[in-house]
């Protein structure tokens, strides 16, 4: 069986600007050096030097070699974020020198016929914002709605895609729930004042973006959905998944449901609830693959009657040998969802460049493209080929 893709389909990979750029100075940096991370990780007996993120992959000064691999990939799209912490080091003062660089990031990729799509925020923040109280303080709404106003000025007419937040749940659970992420705080309660921070601040950039943009342009986030399954038919799993899938998957989405134009979907894995999870895992790498959940998940959104797109789908795989089984077996369920009714019209892979994978550092390798981080060689992987394959022809063959 042939399937074929929408006309004006994207393909692409994504990457955000704290795992490639190399060089950044914001609250992420600060905590990689921080005596308390070099004591936790001495205490598990790892060498806190490597989980530093230094230079990264140096796309800071390597995009245009980055885009070309890329295009070469046969990628119509990307996905990037633009590192608030480089536009504006300190409050109120913007560096016009890196709202230079970023735009030459767009330019490249539009020579290079890339629809670029732009995150404003993954995650990391501004020294200067971290220290009057990050998203806890009250001004950080308007804050955060000052460099979007800036960047919308500049860009606003040359952008379509506008991703605003990247996954406010992974960000408020892993740093104030589970604490394994900077500032490491285990407090629900300042847990829900971000939440409800970040559901503001999307609300004020859409308004933004589309108040400053002449052109016309699309707003939403990359949420991060789960694929949640009971582990058996016992009434209290059953609960527990209910729960989890509000919680994690439904409540941000609601919440900004009048606010989005489309629904960024980052997708990677299936959790068995068994009162809890069914196997504990260090961090967010040792995932549950389930193809039969990307479905399940695609389908599930489109209730909110709203064009996905997908903004990141991967795995950790050095040797790529899963990945190209991984690619035909996901775009092949998102086929399937497409043929059921669900209005797809875009996919990227994470990611494009091995890169600094947050507090797990340079060990899970996501890349389509290999990287060497002492030569920062780049080595495309058999794997991109094999998704070009589709991107070139639109279509997938069962």
């Amino acid at each position: 069986m042939i399937y074929k893709f929408p006309k004006n389909f994207y393909w692409g990979a994504a990457t955000s600007a704290h795992q490639v750029e190399g060089n950044n100075h914001n609250d992420w940096s600060e905590w990689e050096s921080s005596e308390g991370r070099f004591k936790e990780l001495k205490n598990r007996g790892l060498n806190p030097e490597n989980f530093i993120s230094g230079k990264a992959c140096n796309s800071y000064n390597r995009f245009e070699e980055d885009f070309d691999i890329a295009k070469q990939l046969g990628h119509n799209a990307h996905r990037f974020s633009i590192e608030w912490s480089r536009v504006e080091p300190e409050e109120g003062k913007f560096n016009e020198k890196e709202i230079e660089h970023y735009r030459k990031v767009i330019q490249a990729l539009k020579k290079r016929n890339l629809e670029p799509f732009v995150t404003l925020w993954h995650w990391t923040v501004p020294i200067w914002f971290q220290n009057n109280g990050g998203w806890l303080a009250k001004k950080s709404v308007q804050n955060f709605s000052r460099f979007v106003s800036k960047i919308a000025e500049i860009f606003g007419d040359e952008i379509q895609f506008w991703c605003v937040l990247n996954e406010p749940e992974v960000f408020t659970a892993y740093g104030y729930v589970i604490g394994i992420r900077p500032p490491q705080e285990k407090n629900i309660w300042k847990a829900i004042i971000i939440f409800n921070r970040l559901i503001a601040a999307h609300r004020e950039a859409y308004r933004i973006l589309h108040e400053k943009s002449n052109r016309g342009c699309y707003v939403g986030i990359a949420k991060h959905d789960k694929f949640f399954t009971p582990a058996d038919n016992s009434f209290k799993n059953k609960i527990f998944t209910f729960i989890a899938k509000f919680f994690w998957n439904k409540l941000f989405i609601k919440k900004i449901k009048d606010y989005q134009d489309f629904i960024g979907l980052n997708y990677y894995n299936k959790d068995t609830v068994d009162f809890g999870w069914k196997k504990f895992r260090q961090g967010l790498y040792n995932l549950e693959e389930s193809a039969e959940g990307f479905y399940d998940v695609l389908t599930n959104l489109s209730k909110y009657k709203k064009p996905i797109y997908v903004l990141e789908n991967g795995l950790d795989n050095p040797n790529d040998e899963k990945r190209p089984r991984f690619i035909k077996e996901h775009i092949s369920a998102m086929a399937k969802a497409i043929q059921n009714g669900t209005e797809v019209r875009g996919y990227m892979h994470w990611s494009l460049l091995d890169n600094f994978e947050w507090e797990n550092a340079y060990g899970p390798r996501f890349g389509l493209v290999e990287v060497d981080f002492k030569t920062m060689e780049r080595k495309i992987r058999p794997s991109a080929w094999e998704y070009k394959k589709i991107i070139e022809s639109n279509t997938l063959s069962s």
